[in-house]
């Protein structure tokens, strides 16, 4: 696991896929008037979208609207086909906090068209990771704290133990029908509390005591 973990240090050029899950915290139902899923609601984000820290997210054209969501994310150790649940803990290579920032008014409008989310979801820069944390810091992914502050005031505080879906359920459920490879990530879903963000913007986002990163928005 040593070697997995130094190689997967450097994830953000390994990563092939970005998978994402959505409405799977309770809460933020509240936030979109909506019932709770029986199964997991999964999109995809290009790899065009990764940033890190050193990089500035761009507002797309025409966006009026654009969102931040603060998210633990999971970053696939090795390569897994149909994944029994109990044996999903040892396809976790590390974990990250990243920012799914959301086109809003793109996604509302894609919704009401009934039309793919691709642009509001896959953007530039629409997917900032921060640093990576190896799994053997991470004991307990399912009961620690995302923040997100936005120049200075909060705006999502959340436990994970508020997800609808384990972490290890969403690993096997999305490896029944697409193929998990080293360097993947895994975005588990935001909490309530995302909000519109302008240019200018200081995002500071991750897991209360743990790590704390931070972007602006250009």
């Amino acid at each position: 696991m040593a070697g997995t973990s130094r190689s997967l240090s450097n994830f953000r050029h390994l990563t092939k896929k970005i998978i994402c899950v959505g409405r799977n915290y309770g809460d933020h139902f509240k936030d979109l008037n909506s019932s709770i899923p029986k199964s997991p609601l999964l999109f995809l984000k290009s790899t065009n979208t990764i940033i890190g820290e050193e990089g500035k997210i761009q507002i797309p054209p025409g966006c009026k609207d654009l969102y931040q969501e603060v998210e633990l994310a999971v970053i696939i150790g090795k390569k897994g086909y149909k994944i029994k649940k109990e044996e999903a803990n040892s396809y976790i290579g590390g974990y990250s906090v990243a920012l799914d920032m959301t086109a809003n008014d793109f996604l509302n409008n894609a919704r009401k068209e009934g039309e793919p989310w691709f642009l509001a979801k896959s953007f530039d820069t629409s997917c900032v990771v921060g640093s990576f944390i190896p799994k053997n810091e991470l004991q307990n992914p399912h009961n620690i704290e995302l923040f997100c502050n936005v120049n200075g005031e909060l705006r999502q505080k959340c436990s994970t133990k508020a997800m609808i879906f384990d972490i290890p359920s969403l690993i096997s459920y999305i490896s029944q029908f697409v193929t998990l490879e080293e360097g993947d990530l895994l975005l588990t879903g935001t909490p309530s509390g995302i909000s519109n963000v302008v240019s200018g913007d200081k995002i500071e986002f991750g897991l209360t005591d743990i790590c704390k990163s931070k972007v602006f928005v250009a």
